[in-house]
């Protein structure tokens, strides 16, 4: 395992972390059977960063983490939790929310504690209740020992964080598509001028840039030669940049952990040469033109009052412009979002409530986009397809049957 140190405590963290917000599911919950191998083969291959928080899994995933770090795991790994800004009203709420916390991860202080997801407004509130006092108390009592956030802002908001306070360490989104977004390259190198640790999220995108590649994005890897996956392209170019401390990696199978760890156990900052560096900006040219909503899947819009599945709308909508076969991600949009296995949850459920934009990481203009998801995705053609593609399903259970 590759190790980066912290270098306002010397920590020295795995370069790969787990991510807690995209745990292995059946039926709907945490399986906390296959989590469990999951982390612990992690552990023991030299992980020692595992991200959390409070709303992951519906505040689920802090308890089976607490579960799982039993029997010596808890202490090999650097606990990362955060302080839900949307939970918190009062001065009071932040110390019920972190003894929460630690009964749920079963310990007695987190190592890595975040502000969660903030931005001008959220920074702001937070400010007004007081909470660098709430933060300088838990660290003072040993309830949390290291002092950090995360971020979906903009870059001058970033900029204005980073100033305010001594942190050890900072969360941001970044990957081949997010340069100019959010932080990005300027706010990135910008804490790491004031040697703060930075934590990467979202490398893939939710997974977007490791799979289902649009045709023209797979020829330009083949055709650079080298046996790589597209989660090793996109995962290399986070870690090829020296100001990165730890890359999130949200894990929920065996087979993407050990290309995960393979990966990071070879790739330092400037493993990458001048034609792999062309490489992904031919890459990211074509996602560039392709990518018609920059949703990451987070979740944070959610739920949403009429029962609209957010995500998977954007997620099936962006397939649809990316994919070849655009039959299929119709299919796939029938059968999950518009009846064809359960509860509808289709894009023209939206009422237009707006609810869901002040929680957007992305600033995304959900109802506006949401317009044009049900134009495109929720018209004859598709519930022809949902027919056909019920029927096909049908007769396979019968098959099996």
């Amino acid at each position: 395992m590759q190790y980066r140190t912290v270098s306002k405590n010397g920590d020295s963290l795995s370069a790969l972390g787990f991510g807690a917000m995209r745990l292995p599911t059946k039926r709907g919950r945490i399986d906390e059977e296959k989590a469990t191998r999951l982390i612990r083969n992690a552990i023991d291959n030299g992980v020692n960063y595992i991200d959390t928080a409070f709303p992951y899994h519906g505040g689920e995933s802090e308890k089976v983490l607490g579960r799982v770090l039993k029997d010596g795991y808890r202490e090999k790994v650097r606990i990362a939790t955060k302080l839900p800004p949307w939970n918190v009203h009062t001065r009071e709420d932040m110390d019920k929310i972190l003894s929460i916390q630690l009964k749920r991860l079963q310990t007695d202080h987190i190592d890595y504690y975040l502000l969660h997801s903030l931005n001008a407004g959220i920074w702001k509130k937070l400010l007004d209740l007081d909470v660098m006092d709430f933060l300088e108390e838990a660290k003072k009592s040993g309830k949390i020992i290291n002092i950090g956030f995360s971020f979906h802002g903009d870059r001058k908001t970033f900029k204005e964080i980073i100033d305010a306070y001594d942190w050890t360490f900072c969360q941001i989104q970044y990957n081949i598509l997010d340069e100019e977004n959010q932080a990005g390259t300027e706010g990135l190198r910008y804490a790491a001028s004031k040697n703060i640790a930075i934590i990467v999220m979202e490398p893939l995108r939710g997974g977007m840039l490791a799979q289902n590649l649009p045709k023209e994005i797979s020829r330009i890897y083949n055709e650079s030669g080298l046996n790589r996956t597209a989660a090793e392209w996109v995962l290399s170019w986070v870690w090829n940049h020296p100001e990165v401390t730890v890359v999130l990696s949200g894990l929920n199978d065996e087979r993407h952990l050990a290309e995960n760890l393979a990966t990071c156990e070879k790739v330092v900052p400037g493993y990458l040469n001048l034609n792999d560096l062309e490489t992904i900006e031919k890459v990211k040219a074509v996602y560039s033109r392709l990518m018609k909503i920059p949703c990451t899947g987070c979740s944070y819009c959610m739920p949403c009052p009429f029962g609209v599945n957010i995500p998977q709308c954007f997620y099936f909508y962006n397939q649809y412009h990316m994919l070849g076969n655009k039959m299929i991600t119709r299919g796939f949009y029938g059968m999950q979002l518009m009846g064809g296995m359960g509860t509808s949850a289709n894009a023209s459920l939206c009422r237009q409530c707006g609810k869901c934009v002040s929680a957007c990481p992305q600033h995304i203009n959900i109802p506006d986009e949401m317009k044009t998801v049900a134009k495109t995705m929720d018209n004859w053609i598709t519930k022809c397809v949902l027919i056909i593609a019920k029927r096909m399903f049908s007769s396979q259970v019968n098959d099996e049957d």
